[in-house]
Order: structure tokens, then sequence, then C-alpha cells
């Protein structure tokens, strides 16, 4: 399997968020990508740099005022005398508020949605390496013979992210970008999102489409993240409509429980029959993570892995979440051996 991956990653280096009425020590920082990488070298698997897309998958996904706020806003922030380093909101638009206000404070929080993705000083240019880093594995798996694989080891992740909001970690939607890449030259894709959360942002991008079917299995958002998405109900609006499946999971629940979920969401991609796959791989579904959402062991990371591959698509894998840095290697590893494996 191909392994995309890129040092950029670490250029983003957050140093709080705000969750639950209190600042935090940022979960998502670079030890977080630097454990994955490190685990694959030990497995023996070659890892290879992205090539450099420009801007266009980017503008084909994201607004042009939300691309022109990521690139300046640490910038313009900074110029403007705030005290604080990292770029935060105060307030967001509530009901019937959706004018975008000139003044910076209520730009941060016209596109931001909450306060868990601060804005550093070099956040966009790692941003720009995570979704190259997508759209390297993506294009391999498209041109290259005999590659029916790839991994994009993303960082920042991207799957909260919408065309116009930031959150959640994340800044760009790399899972869309690489989707909407392969949709120049293919019929129909398929997104499906196994990380512990809904893939909020993703879910709304292509909620009016048909060429794109977005599955998302993810612990019951009732009072989890990100609360207001993520319902079985949520089925795609206009030509969506019937295009966006969500599999929400009791919190807890562990790999035997979870495998009828998975089974699902894998007979719903099969009667969709795309021609590719792209595969949103949270390891924040582990039993360790400390977001204690859902209890998938080392192991059943495997038998997950094994069971999407078995629907023998070409297929992208692209890092969501993950928390446990003690683990991230074993589980990285344990999810790939399982994919390859049953591909052999």
């Amino acid at each position: 399997m191909k392994i995309v991956y890129s040092p950029d990653h670490a250029l983003h280096d957050p140093k709080t968020y705000f969750k639950s009425g209190k600042f935090h020590v940022p979960q998502e920082v670079p030890g977080r990508a630097e454990a994955l990488v490190k685990g694959l070298k030990e497995a023996g698997h070659a890892i290879i740099a992205p090539d450099d897309f420009g801007p266009s998958p980017r503008a084909a996904v994201h607004t042009p005022g939300y691309l022109h706020f990521l690139e300046t806003i640490h910038e313009r922030w900074t110029a403007a005398g705030m005290e604080n380093a990292e770029v935060l909101p105060n307030i967001h638009p509530g009901r019937r508020m959706s004018s975008l206000p000139t003044g910076i404070v209520g730009e941060v929080g016209h596109y931001t949605i909450d306060m868990s993705a601060p804005i550093g000083p070099d956040t966009w240019k790692a941003s720009v390496a995570s979704s190259n880093v997508a759209l390297t594995a993506t294009r391999h798996v498209l041109e290259i013979d005999g590659v029916s694989s790839a991994y994009a080891l993303c960082r920042p992740p991207g799957h909260h992210a919408f065309q116009d909001i930031a959150g959640g970690f994340c800044f760009l939607n790399n899972i869309a970008i690489a989707a909407e890449y392969a949709r120049k030259s293919l019929s129909r894709v398929a997104i499906l999102d196994v990380d512990v959360h809904h893939g909020n942002g993703t879910q709304g991008i292509f909620y009016n489409r048909s060429d794109v079917f977005t599955v998302s299995l993810h612990a019951d958002p009732t009072d989890f993240y990100p609360f207001f998405s993520g319902y079985a109900h949520e089925r795609g609006e206009g030509d969506g409509e019937g295009y966006n499946l969500n599999l929400p999971v009791p919190r807890g629940t562990r790999v035997e429980a979870y495998l009828p979920y998975l089974d699902q969401a894998l007979t719903a991609l099969k009667s969709y029959a795309p021609d590719m796959l792209f595969v949103a791989l949270g390891l924040d579904a582990f039993e360790g993570d400390p977001f204690a959402g859902l209890g998938i062991s080392t192991e059943g990371f495997a038998e997950i892995a094994k069971r999407i591959a078995m629907l023998d698509l070409p297929t992208v894998l692209i890092q969501e979440g993950g928390y446990n840095q003690d683990c991230l290697g074993e589980n990285i590893t344990s999810f790939i051996a399982g994919f390859e494996g049953a591909m052999s």
C-alpha cells in the first residue's frame, strides 16, 4: 500500500482549545502524526512525500472567502493587536444571524463553528500540506497501474470542515477535496467515515449531491460532538436525497456489536457501486482513546479493515482522528495489515 506523509503537519502546533466550559491542553498535536509514522516505519512500510497540486482542488470544495480567511487571518489578527497568539472566536452567528461582519472578531466567528480549531501562524501551510497528502494518495490509486489502495497520513484532519467553516480540529476537508478531485475522472465515488465523531463537514459538503455517497458510523451524537448532526433521519436533500447514510452507534460499543453496523454500511456501499471508495479513518474509536466514544480494540481495527477491503474497490484511506499516542502506531499498522491481508 502506498503511504503518503508530509512533515509539514508539525507547522500546526496548537496550544489550547475550549471544550465543555473550560480551556484544555490540545489533543490534536504534532505527536499524533509522529506516532503514526513511527509505527508505520517500524512495520516496514515505505513512505513517500506529497506533490503540490496548487489551489484548484481546494477551490473546488471550499469557498473563496473561506480560503482567503484561512490563509490570511493569523497575520491580520496579529496586526490588529489581539492579545491571544492563536486565532479563536468569542462569538458565533445564531439563528437568523447570517451576515458576514467586516470586523475581524465577527469574521472569525463567522468562519469557525466552535473553539476547537485554533489558528496559528502556520496552520494554513500545514493544512495545505495535509490536503496535498490526500490528493497524492488519490492520484496514485487513480493513475498508477497496480496500485489499488493508498493511505494518506493527513494532519490536520478534515472531516469537520464545511465549505466555509472550520471546527473540530479541522480546516480544509481533506477527504472532500480528494473525492472531488477523483470525480473529475470517475462517475461516482463513496465516502465511508469510521471516525468516532460524525463527519459533519463532509456530510454538509455533499448533502445535495448524488455523485458522492456519504456514509458515517460514529458514536451517538445525542451528547457527543458534533451534537447537532449525525442522526439517522439525515438522508440528504434535493438531488442528494437518499445519498447520505448515518449509522449512530451507542457509546461504548465494542467491536462485536459494532460489526453489524459496519455490515449495514458496506451493504449500502455495494448497492451504490462506486468507482472509488474513500475511508475517513478515525482511530479515535479505540477503546483507550481519551474521547471515550467507542470501544474498538487494536485487533478490532484489523477486522474492520478486512471487511472494508472485501468490497474490492480502489480505496484511499485518509487519516482523521485518533488521540492515544501510545497506541496509534499499533492501531494503524493493525488496520493496514487487515486491509492488505484481505486483498492478498
